[in-house]
């Protein structure tokens, strides 16, 4: 199962309304906890089962991911940002608002954007995801400094629809 997959799931279970999610399959173990206040996302990898050598015996040990949004985050001005749309963070991992250090940036604040327009990247586990975006207007506020960590459902940039 690849992080895409588990976006869609963590996606899937969040519209779903769904309370609590259990997964087992044969290298992974996933369980996705929602909640009013708070989402929590554990993701237990088993790794492959090897042969053990004679010379060096090695315990396997799960890789454990843990990913909480905190239960509140600091309110913005109700009145300033109401208007806006809030393009939150699909995922946890490393924010890049350009694809490589000698290209121009994705976005800049003022810029129209369409839907499908690339944002940014976010790096997680050493794999680059383009987040795209799912409203077209124009970029009001960056809310990440540039190669930061984000967090999942982490709002990343205001956009004004009108």
């Amino acid at each position: 199962m690849d992080i895409k997959e588990i976006q869609n799931l963590i996606k899937f279970v969040a519209k779903s309304g769904a309370s609590e999610v259990k997964l087992e399959m044969d290298d992974i173990k996933i369980t996705i906890k929602t909640g009013s206040e708070s989402e929590t996302t554990i993701v237990h990898q088993v790794p492959a089962n090897q042969m053990p050598q004679m010379s060096q015996p090695v315990a396997a040990q799960p890789v454990v991911a843990e990913v909480a949004t905190p239960a509140s985050q600091p309110a913005a001005p109700a009145n300033e940002d109401s208007k806006y749309i809030t393009i939150k963070s699909p995922i946890i991992g490393t924010f890049y608002r350009k694809p490589s250090p000698d290209k121009p940036l994705f976005v800049e604040v003022g810029q129209t954007i369409a839907e499908g327009d690339v944002l940014c990247i976010i790096e997680a586990m050493k794999l680059f995801n383009e987040i795209e975006s799912e409203v077209s207007g124009k970029v009001v506020k960056i809310l990440v400094d540039d190669s930061s960590p984000v967090e999942f459902d982490q709002p990343l940039f205001l956009v004004d629809p009108s």
